[in-house]
């Protein structure tokens, strides 16, 4: 699935060592064609950046629009 900057995603996964859950809401903010990665910047409720991470392709899915908002971490 292609992303494009700024698109946001949630994290299919669990990563607690940077205190991230599935279903985490990021945007992606690089895009890595030929290795199918994603950098992903991940926010608090004030705008402070959690944590930018690389994540793989199969790390993260599109959002519905039926979830509409993201949540906050």
């Amino acid at each position: 699935m292609k992303y494009k900057l700024f698109d946001e995603v949630a994290l299919a996964i669990d990563l607690p060592e940077h205190g991230l859950s599935s279903g985490s809401i990021g945007i992606v903010v690089e895009t890595y064609p030929k290795t199918d990665g994603l950098e992903v910047e991940f926010v608090d409720h004030e705008g402070r950046t959690i944590a930018v991470l690389t994540l793989d392709l199969d790390q993260v899915r599109r959002l519905a629009r039926a979830e509409g908002r993201p949540r906050q971490v």
